[in-house]
This record gives structure tokens, sequence and C-alpha cells, in this order.
């Protein structure tokens, strides 16, 4: 007999109706400069692995109830893509100075 409404036990392990699932822990900034190099006022460089690879995080901050927030506006290179920006450092400089 299948069971349409509930779950089941083997695919979750909280089946029964006083167990819940496993809350997400949200990610907070308790520090200033725990995470990485403050560049600007809000912006921030920190490197950080995420799922086993090394990343360069760039990104904005933004202030809520006193605490330093990552913001969505920001990008995550990977060594590889770190390495070439790193690369043409010094073209990208010459291009902003004949800007």
């Amino acid at each position: 007999m299948s069971r349409r409404f509930g779950k089941r036990k083997e695919e979750d392990e909280y089946a029964s109706e006083g167990d819940n699932p496993p809350k997400k822990a949200s990610r907070t900034d308790d520090s200033d400069d725990a995470d990485g190099i403050v560049v600007c006022e809000n912006r921030r460089v920190s490197v950080r692995s995420f799922q086993g690879k090394i990343m360069v995080d760039i990104r904005e901050f933004y202030v809520k109830d006193g605490k330093q927030m990552p913001g969505r506006k920001g990008i995550s290179l990977s060594m590889d893509q770190w390495n070439v920006l790193r690369d043409h450092a010094d073209e990208i400089d010459e291009l902003v100075a004949n800007s």
C-alpha cells in the first residue's frame, strides 16, 4: 500500500510529526575584519573555500542592526579566474590611466 500523504521514513529522518528538519544557520559577520580585507567602506575581499575549491570573493557589504552583512553585489573568482585577472592587472591599470 502506498502512502500518498506524509513523509517516508527512509527518505527523511524527521518523518514523525514531532521532529523537524534541521534548520540552516544563517551566516552573519560578527566582526569587521574577520573574513577579509576591507578595500573600501563597504567592499571587502576575502578568500574562501566553497565545495572544496578556493575562491577569491569581492563583495559589497551593508550594515543591518549594527552588523556588517554581505550583500548580493559581488563576484567569486576561482583560482584560475583570479590568476588571469591578476596577470592582466598592469594592462588594466594602463587602460584606466589612458581613460
